[in-house]
């Protein structure tokens, strides 16, 4: 149960949702967009996340849209996770998608807040940053649409009353060929050590990871040594593992040695499963 009153308000438009969030903030409500709602329930429970106004997105059209046309894959952010999965417009996203939490939990998540959520995993963000997707932002001063590999660092990099809109995706980057493994310490649901998911451009794999340090990644000295062919496999794979640009996580679910151990394994499965892939759909 939540032990605070907040207000509720579900704009139909962006420029009302807007409006509202700097209205609700000059009165010192400190509101949150609202979407899947999971992530505000649950800190909501804890007093971690406290608001006097939340704002759903849910009935904006622009966040609720689904474009598939020859050359883009537009999807709103308030689409779920079950929806996006069902429809297998984005294979890799879909892949990803399916291994998060339960299908109780998919039904209510969103794109938009899995990616803007405050926990450490987000893993949907992984292969939108490795098809170079793009995201539209809504500000009071209008709509942007930035690259994705340029406004996330740990987070969606959002200004005050900013929230995501859409992630657009070229249909060349969704056919590439993909791979994402998560692991777990025990159970199918249980939360994850770490999720690696992989895709091969031209020669060239890349990656990124969730769950291996406090924030999802990719990162650009991981790849080139992954992809140093001139090493063999196995110093690749350990010039990748010492180029992880912040510490590994150490926790409940698994310590930083054994975390390390599990991606090393994993890499080399990445490895033997892409190199010798064409560019075809795998």
């Amino acid at each position: 149960m939540i032990s605070y009153d907040f207000e509720y308000h579900k704009p139909i438009s962006i420029e009302e949702a807007i409006d509202l969030f700097h209205t609700l903030d000059e009165q010192g409500k400190k509101p949150v967009y609202f979407s899947g709602g999971t992530e505000i329930i649950t800190f909501g429970r804890e007093n971690k996340i406290v608001t006097g106004a939340v704002i759903d997105i849910k009935a904006i059209p622009d966040c609720l849209i689904v474009k598939n046309d020859e050359h883009l894959l537009t999807i709103g952010a308030a689409q779920s996770l079950t929806k996006i999965r069902e429809m297998q417009l984005f294979p890799f996203l879909s892949k990803t998608i399916v291994e998060i939490a339960d299908q109780t939990a998919r039904n209510k998540i969103t794109l938009g807040g899995n990616i803007c959520a405050n926990i450490r995993y987000r893993e949907t963000v992984l292969p939108l940053l490795l098809t170079n997707s793009k995201v539209v932002i809504a500000s009071k001063d209008g709509l942007k649409e930035q690259q994705i590999n340029k406004v996330f660092d740990k987070t969606l990099q959002l200004e005050k009353g900013e929230f995501l809109v859409q992630v657009i995706t070229e249909q060349s980057e969704i056919a590439l060929p993909f791979r994402s493994v998560k692991k777990r310490r025990q159970w199918d649901v249980g939360y994850p050590l770490i999720t690696t998911a992989a895709i091969k451009r031209q020669d060239r794999i890349e990656v990124a990871f969730s769950g291996l340090c406090s924030f999802p990644f990719r990162n650009k000295n991981v790849e080139d040594s992954l992809n140093n062919r001139k090493l063999s496999k196995e110093s690749r794979i350990e010039e990748a593992i010492h180029s992880i640009p912040a510490p590994i996580l150490d926790d409940v679910h698994g310590s930083s040695e054994y975390r390390q151990f599990v991606l090393r394994n994993t890499l080399y499965d990445v490895l033997d499963a892409l190199e010798g892939v064409g560019n075809g759909q795998s």
